[in-house]
C-alpha cells in the first residue's frame, strides 16, 4: 500500500481524490494533509483519521519535515501549484498534479526545470484520457477503423450554471488571479486532440470574446446581488435558483462549509457567489474557438462555450472511410462506415469526470507501485499547455496563426 499527503483539501482534494483513497484502502492511504482553511483541514483529517502530527496549515510547515510519504497530491488552486510542486520535487516526492500545471508560462517553466533536476515521477490530471469514452475512441483511431483520420471537431459544453459558478463568480473568473479560460478549462481538451491526432501541433489560430456576462448586458431590474430582491424573471443564472435548492452537492458544496439554508444565504450575502452575473469582476471568455494544424497534417477545431444546457463533450471525427460521433454525457459513440453500416458503441460513464477521476487515480497508484510512466507525464502534458498559450496569444492578436514550437521550445529548453 502506498502513502500520500494531500496538499489542498478543497473540492478536488477532499471529494475526488479523498473519496478514492477512502474507497481503496488496500491500494493507497492518506497519512497527511496540508490545508490553510481550518474547517476543510479538520474535515479531511477526520475523514481519514489522521494523526494530528501530520495535519499542516501551510506548505512551509509541511516541507520543513523529512519526507513522510511516497507521494503528494497537489490539488490547490491553480495559482498555488508552483511552490508546492517545486518543493515536493526537491524532497523527492512523486506527484499527482492538478491541471493546469501552472496558470502561466513562467510557472510551467519553473516546474519543468525543477523536474529535470530531480527524480520525481509526475502525473498531470488530464482526466479525460482516463475515461472509457475517449480510450475507446483512441482505440478505434489507432486501428484505422474509419480509415485515415483527416479532421476532428471537439465541442466542450461547459454548461450555463457551471460557467456562471466557476468562471463568473468562482475562482477562475479573472486572469489577474487565474489562468486564461482556454488553459484553465480546456487544457485537457487540447490534450485529447493532441492524443487522438498522434501528433504535436504545428499552428494554432483562436478567437474568443466575453460576450454576455458584463454590466452592459444587465437587465434593468438586476441588482448587484441576486438576494437583494432581484426581480428579473426566469433568469437561469440567479444565484438563489442555483444555490438555495434542497440539493447541496457540487457546485453548492463549494460556496460555504455551512450548507444549512442559513449558511448558504449568508454566503450569497457576503461572497462572490451571490453576485449578479452581470456585476461580477470576471474577464475570461465565455465563447472561444481554436483551429489547429498538426505536424502530421491532421486538422482539428475546438469550441468551448458557456451557452449550453448540458455539461458534456461532443466530438466528430472525419476519416477517409467513415466518421465517428460521440457524446460524453451518455457514453454513446456512433460509427458510420461509408456505404456499409452504422454501429453504436456504449461505454460506461460516471459522474466523476465520466470515470476519469477513478482512472487517473488507478494510474497514479500503478505509477507508485511499478514506476511505470503514465500516459499523462509532465513532458507529455506540456504539449497541451504550449497549445493553450499559443491559442491565447492568437486570440489577443486578432486570430493570427501562432507556431506552437515557440512556446514548446520556451518550456522545454528554458
Amino acid at each position: 500500500m502506498k502513502t500520500v499527503v494531500v496538499i489542498g483539501a478543497g473540492s478536488r482534494g477532499y471529494e475526488a481524490y479523498g473519496n478514492y483513497i477512502l474507497k481503496n484502502p488496500h491500494k493507497i492511504k492518506a497519512i497527511g494533509v496540508v490545508e490553510p482553511d481550518p474547517i476543510k483541514r479538520e474535515r479531511f483529517a477526520r475523514a481519514h483519521n489522521l494523526d494530528k502530527n501530520y495535519v499542516f496549515s501551510s506548505i512551509e510547515e509541511f516541507f520543513a519535515k523529512d519526507r513522510m510519504a511516497d507521494a503528494v497530491i497537489i490539488s490547490t488552486p491553480d495559482m498555488f501549484h508552483v511552490e508546492p510542486a517545486i518543493k515536493a520535487i526537491e524532497k523527492g516526492y512523486h506527484i499527482l498534479l492538478e491541471k493546469p500545471i501552472a496558470p502561466d508560462l513562467d510557472g510551467v517553466c519553473k516546474i519543468y526545470d525543477a523536474y529535470k533536476k530531480g527524480n520525481s515521477l509526475i502525473i498531470v490530471a488530464h482526466v479525460l484520457r482516463y475515461t472509457s469514452f475517449f480510450r475507446k475512441i483512441k482505440e478505434l483511431l489507432d486501428k484505422n477503423y474509419i480509415g485515415e483520420t483527416i479532421g476532428i471537431n471537439l465541442v466542450e459544453n461547459v454548461g450555463f450554471f457551471h460557467y456562471a459558478h466557476s468562471f463568473v463568480r468562482g475562482n477562475w473568473r479573472n486572469t489577474d488571479f487565474s489562468a486564461p479560460f482556454i488553459l484553465a478549462k480546456s487544457c485537457h481538451d487540447l490534450d485529447i486532440l493532441y492524443w487522438l491526432s498522434s501528433s504535436k501541433a504545428k499552428y494554432i489560430t483562436s478567437f474568443g470574446e466575453l460576450t454576455h456576462f458584463k454590466k452592459e448586458k444587465a437587465p434593468k431590474e438586476a441588482k448587484e446581488r441576486c438576494i437583494w430582491g432581484c426581480m428579473v424573471e426566469n433568469c437561469p443564472y440567479d444565484a438563489r435558483r442555483i444555490y438555495l435548492r434542497d440539493y447541496t452537492g457540487w457546485p453548492v458544496s463549494v460556496i460555504t462549509m455551512d450548507l444549512s439554508l442559513e449558511g448558504r444565504i449568508k454566503a450569497l450575502e457576503e461572497t462572490n457567489y451571490g453576485k449578479c452575473v452581470y456585476y461580477s469582476d470576471n474577464n475570461v471568455m465565455d465563447h472561444q474557438i481554436a483551429n489547429i494544424v498538426f505536424e502530421n497534417g491532421k486538422m482539428a477545431t475546438l469550441t468551448v462555450t458557456a451557452f449550453t444546457n448540458d455539461i458534456t463533450r461532443k466530438i466528430n471525427i472525419y476519416g477517409t472511410h467513415g466518421e465517428i460521433y460521440g457524446n460524453l454525457i451518455n457514453g454513446e459513440i456512433r460509427i458510420n462506415i461509408f456505404g456499409r453500416y452504422e454501429e453504436v458503441v456504449k461505454v460506461d460513464v460516471r459522474d466523476d469526470h465520466a470515470g476519469g477521476d477513478e482512472g487517473i487515480m488507478d494510474s497514479f497508484v500503478k505509477m507508485l507501485e511499478t514506476y511505470e510512466l503514465p500516459t499523462t507525464t509532465l513532458e507529455d502534458s506540456i504539449e497541451s499547455h504550449a497549445m493553450a498559450f499559443s491559442a491565447e496569444k492568437s486570440r489577443i492578436n486578432n486570430g493570427i496563426p501562432i507556431a506552437v514550437e515557440e512556446f514548446r521550445k520556451k518550456i522545454l529548453e528554458g
